[in-house]
């Protein structure tokens, strides 16, 4: 049954939406590296300030940004709900042609945080001007997303424990977060309870030999010949060592060395990533890339040195989230608009440092136009994310802040 709240909320956007647009673009047309964000959190404390929330700035490397809004009715001092949206941009060269192109050389919003950005200054429109708002909701706008780890940083300051450790305001309960799915249709959202995107852990693979003349390679130890074998042989860590129904990615995606044809070079790198869905299989996949490498190496005369980068964890959703968001998402969208991710997908966020500390709930937000057959996919030259999705985006969030208990 539809609160009271509800209509008031679609009036609420149907008024912001055409500002919330002008954002949208605003932000598009100038994208900042992780880390770089000022100009996006400068946008973002001025439109906090406008509506008279409470925040706090210069966080999580100096550009994250956290605001606040109290309960007006219920149990003021509860833990608050947060919603977490993402500022940066990625070294991308745009390809759209749009009028609000990026006007930065070499950089874009390819990855559509500029859309989530205006979705959660969408949501904190609605907050603020709601009345009756039952739960403290924290905004949690979060730099460095594409690589960095800012929600690593958010969390090791303190921000999940609101005024009393890094943040504003009460402790954070639970946190919702979004992302845009280019393979979904406007106006649908998709997720499911447990992993919904992996691991993501990188390495760099180092490996020596002896070099020479091409003319006479029984001289030299050929880290190149070495090199191709460790690619090949990595492939079994999928086929060999991960069980059939189990889900893991080694993928080598540079290889470089030598200068010209005719020279047996000294090194070859080697630098890939590897996924995984559990702790296991994320383990076992470092200490077989690890094995391997080593002793293919040795086998051709070579040896390698290593550089493993832990990176993201898996995104796990709390099942509980996630059964209080589906009938909600339902109400807001229709039933046949709300699906079941029957499998994870292998990309990873930073998101899932904030589920290791408090139950959470990651979506993917249709984005694909109807009717259309596909839509650009995200980190490509060509990518924009669809301002028909912010509408969604903000009821969603709106309604989620104040009615999933």
């Amino acid at each position: 049954m539809k609160t009271a709240n509800a209509a008031s909320v679609k009036d609420c956007i149907a008024t912001e939406l055409p500002e919330l647009i002008e954002i949208r673009h605003d932000l598009h047309k100038h994208p900042e590296l992780m880390w770089q964000e000022e100009r996006t959190s400068a946008v973002v404390q001025k439109e906090l300030s406008k509506l008279g929330i409470e925040f706090k700035a210069g966080l999580a490397g100096g550009t994250g940004v956290v605001g606040y809004l109290p309960a007006t009715s219920g149990d003021k001092d509860a833990p608050s709900v947060a919603l977490r949206a993402d500022m940066d941009a990625l070294p991308i060269t745009e390809e759209t042609g749009l009028p609000y192109s990026s006007t930065r050389d070499g950089l874009m919003h390819a990855c559509g945080h500029d859309g989530h950005t205006t979705i959660l200054l969408g949501a904190a429109r609605v907050l603020a001007k709601t009345e009756n708002r039952p739960n403290p909701v924290t905004l949690v706008f979060q730099p460095a997303e594409e690589g960095g780890g800012g929600g690593q940083r958010f969390c090791k300051e303190g921000m999940l424990e609101g005024g009393l450790g890094g943040g504003v305001g009460n402790r954070v309960g639970r946190i919702y977060g979004l992302h845009g799915w280019p393979n979904e249709k406007v106006g649908t959202v998709k997720t499911r309870p447990g992993p919904l995107m992996a691991s993501t852990d990188e390495f760099l693979i180092t490996v020596r030999g002896k070099g020479g003349h091409a003319a006479w390679p029984h001289l030299a130890n050929d880290p190149v010949v070495a090199a191709s074998a460790i690619v090949m042989s990595l492939q079994t860590l999928v086929s060999r060592n991960t069980s059939p129904v189990d889900s893991a990615i080694c993928t080598i995606g540079r290889i470089q060395g030598g200068t010209v044809d005719n020279v047996i070079p000294e090194a070859v790198e080697l630098e890939g990533t590897t996924r995984a869905l559990t702790p296991e299989m994320r383990k076992l996949a470092e200490e077989r890339v690890r094995e391997i490498s080593a002793h293919v190496a040795h086998a051709h005369g070579c040896t390698i040195d290593i550089h493993w980068n832990v990176g993201y964890p898996v995104v796990k959703n709390d099942p509980k989230m996630v059964d209080g968001f589906i009938p909600l998402a339902s109400e807001v969208l229709g039933e046949q608009n709300v699906f079941h991710a029957e499998t994870p997908v292998m990309g990873g966020e930073d998101f899932a440092y904030y589920a290791e500390h408090v139950p959470a709930c990651f979506y993917f937000l249709g984005l694909r136009p109807e009717g259309a057959d596909h839509f650009p996919e995200l980190h490509t030259p060509r990518f924009d994310f669809n301002d028909d999705a912010i509408a969604v985006g903000v009821e969603m969030m709106s309604r989620l802040a104040l009615e999933v208990k």
